[in-house]
């Protein structure tokens, strides 16, 4: 799959753009806050219907605008997709596929497979176990639709029972009939990401270890309330501590993910550029995954990644990311022109470049090369 065509209307900063897109690797470059990473989010919207970065949905909408639309043309199995994506301030997001809207925007989500390189990803590591779950949630849902059905399910759940919690209701039937709900999605979930988490874990060593070297040994684990009980146990022991704090204090909502750098906590001991390599590793094992697990190849942004890492390592990313058949469309943005220079004069294909500055994005040059 890529995306052939992409028009921004009132998206952040980017009061209008329409871009042509090379199938190989698409360059944006510009000094910081111009709008190159708004560009990327506008991409990443279109796949899962939000923001990367999060934030109020207003916060989509360009500054004194009073709707956002983006459009895309993508090919995908060897046929035309197209997609739109609009909301009003105030009102709701809509997303099209083929001039049809979707009635459920979980129906959309897969269909255009996306990952995300950041410099927002140290929330990962620093961050709360929240960040490591909608890592886990974001891989497994895009390839698999009864995930993310079992999740919507358990999370209105949940929503329930704080509820009952919170107006103190005691009648253990109506806990009954929500915590039967609860346990059998938590099952699912609890299933599914033990089962990730065992594919992942080797295809994110290979990536870490590609680009730091061998020198440096990295594990994942899964931490889970239920990998020693069941959930409705769970519930039973804890229905009165639950009351007292007004909230449900276990299942699969306080899951996490270790992440460890030499037998330690990688949070506790990572440095700067440790942090940075992990993550990327991460997003890209994310993409690798996705790949094997996905019929349609995903797309892949890399925001701004180079910063806080030596030259070894910037080398070895590169890299990886231009020599290997396993990588379709790529975009990359970066502040530094070297950079791009070396990207492009390593990678096969078609490239284009462009130049970002307060929101106007321009094109450079282009170019061609032997099709991908």
């Amino acid at each position: 799959m890529f995306l052939k065509k992409l028009s921004i209307l009132n998206y952040k900063n980017i009061a209008e753009a329409r871009l042509a897109l090379a199938d190989g690797v698409n360059c944006l470059i510009g000094n910081n806050g111009q709008g190159k990473t708004n560009v990327l989010d506008a991409i990443y919207c279109l796949s899962v219907c939000r923001s990367f970065n999060g934030g109020g949905e207003a916060s989509l909408i360009r500054h004194g605008e009073q709707y956002v639309m983006l459009q895309a043309e993508y090919e995908r199995r060897d046929a035309t997709e197209e997609v739109t994506f609009s909301l009003q301030r105030g009102g709701r997001k809509v997303v099209r596929r083929g001039g049809k809207e979707y009635k459920r925007l979980s129906q959309h989500i897969g269909l255009l497979p996306v990952v995300m390189v950041s410099p927002m990803d140290i929330d990962l590591i620093r961050g709360a176990g929240d960040e490591r779950r909608r890592l886990m949630d974001m891989i497994i849902s895009q390839g698999d639709k009864e995930y993310l059905d079992a999740l919507i399910r358990y999370n209105k759940a949940l929503e329930q029972r704080n509820s009952m919690l919170r107006h103190e209701f005691r009648d253990p039937l109506l806990y009954e009939s929500v915590e039967a709900i609860m346990d059998a999605t938590a099952a699912l979930v609890h299933n599914r990401r033990s089962q990730w988490i065992e594919r992942f874990t080797p295809i994110f060593m290979r990536f870490y270890n590609a680009i730091a070297g061998e020198g440096e040994k990295v594990a994942l684990s899964y931490r889970s309330h239920l990998n020693d009980a069941t959930l409705l146990a769970l519930l039973d022991t804890s229905r009165e501590r639950d009351l007292a704090l007004g909230y449900t204090s276990r299942g699969v909502q306080r899951d996490d993910i270790e992440l460890q750098l030499d037998g330690y906590s990688m949070r506790r001991t990572g440095s700067q550029g440790q942090c940075k390599t992990y993550t990327i590793a991460l997003r890209l094992a994310q993409y690798e995954f996705l790949r094997m697990n996905n019929p349609t190849t995903p797309i892949l942004l890399l925001d701004d990644i180079f910063d806080k890492l030596d030259a070894t390592r910037v080398e070895r990313i590169i890299k990886v990311v231009t020599e290997s058949r396993d990588f379709g469309q790529i975009f990359v943005t970066d502040t530094n022109r070297t950079h791009i220079d070396t990207i492009l004069a390593g990678a096969s294909g078609n490239h284009a470049l462009w130049h970002v500055e307060q929101g106007v994005v321009t094109p450079v040059t282009t170019y061609s090369g032997q099709q991908r």
